[in-house]
């Protein structure tokens, strides 16, 4: 097992223009599998953006969880490979490049990605990861729900327009004020990592009032008696939902079936082993990321929150599919959950 950073890798959609020309050996990648038709022997696995919602990567990459079900299945040699990748736009050019073989990214991001390549590539779900709500959390005593906002706030969020907090809040407005005014809040919002939405929230500068965070940073903010939550991701979209989902190109899968099934069941064997252990979880997290001001204890006691949620199951992501084909980020709708996602999943209770 080893690890190495990821930088740029250029603009996604001119890797997209190569690869619907050339494929993606011509535009750098690997090709997922070599000439004589073998299966891959290094596999390019993402660590993730961090946090909990990552955590099953996390255990995967620290308890051999792939190699050792590879090794069931008859591949001895397998190695992986765990890269930190940067944004979004760097881990979709990445995927499209063949620089990584999967990435792991809110359903948003995928639907997107899903959408663009349904004539070339054919971006596809694995998996999903976790699912867990986000919580608008707020210091300023005028905000007593989104519909308060007003030119002098500011909501940090993960990416402006089509971060999930930013495409729950659109759901909000759409519903509550008609579609002309699905992105009504919009221009409160500013882009900021959550570790930076803590510290600008809680330092009560004017950068930001508002941060619309997923746990463990809204336990961290709520620590502050000055905090309170506005709004959470579970009430817009009417339960639990999925926060990050695993998926790769259709080649890679068609190519390399036994490294697909192992990566499958690793993600479910990593899932059941954090509902087992919690502690055992919580100090991979801490290992691989550092404390970050969380101890292994703060991350324990969000585990144990029953909104938290490790499964394999899609949530509500066709409710994400839905709205950004009302709204136009997408083109093509979905007609089930299962179109998005490879058939080794199909028979879940998903949505």
């Amino acid at each position: 097992m080893t690890r190495r950073r990821l930088g740029g890798v250029g603009r996604m959609w001119a890797v997209v223009a190569c690869l619907l020309v050339a494929g993606p050996v011509a535009c750098g990648g690997s090709g997922d599998a070599g000439v004589d038709g073998a299966e891959v022997r290094v596999l390019r696995m993402p660590t993730g953006a961090g946090g909990v919602g990552f955590l099953p990567l996390r255990v995967m990459q620290a308890e051999g969880l792939i190699e050792a079900r590879a090794r069931e299945a008859g591949l001895t040699d397998l190695e992986v490979e765990w890269i930190e990748v940067g944004g979004p736009s760097v881990l979709n050019d990445a995927l499209l490049s063949g620089s990584i073989d999967f990435i792991a990214a809110g359903p948003p991001a995928f639907i997107t990605l899903w959408d663009r390549t349904r004539t070339s590539v054919q971006v596809m779900g694995v998996a999903a990861v976790s699912a867990l709500p986000m919580y608008l959390n707020t210091h300023a005593e005028h905000l007593q729900s989104v519909d308060d906002l007003t030119e002098g706030d500011k909501v940090a969020v993960t990416a402006i327009k089509v971060s999930i907090p930013s495409l729950v809040m659109q759901m909000y407005a759409r519903d509550r004020y008609g579609a002309a005014e699905a992105e009504r809040f919009d221009r409160y919002t500013v882009a900021m990592t959550h570790p930076d939405g803590v510290t600008a929230l809680l330092s009560g500068s004017n950068a930001v009032n508002a941060h619309f965070t997923s746990p463990p940073f809204h336990q961290r903010e709520r620590r502050d008696p000055r905090v309170r939550t506005i709004m959470s991701s579970d009430d817009v979209m009417g339960g639990t939902t999925t926060f990050v989902m695993l998926s790769t190109v259709a080649a890679f899968r068609e190519r390399n079936p036994t490294v697909y099934n192992a990566v499958l069941a690793a993600l479910g064997d990593a899932q059941a082993r954090i509902a087992a252990d919690r502690t055992a979880a919580a100090q991979a997290l801490v290992a691989a990321e550092g404390e970050g001001g969380f101890t292994a204890e703060d991350l324990v006691a969000v585990l144990e929150d029953p909104a938290v949620v490790f499964t394999t199951t899609p949530q509500n992501v066709m409710k994400y599919a839905t709205f950004m084909h009302d709204i136009g980020s997408i083109t093509n709708l979905p007609t089930t959950w299962q179109d998005l996602f490879f058939p080794e999943i199909h028979a879940a209770d998903g949505n």
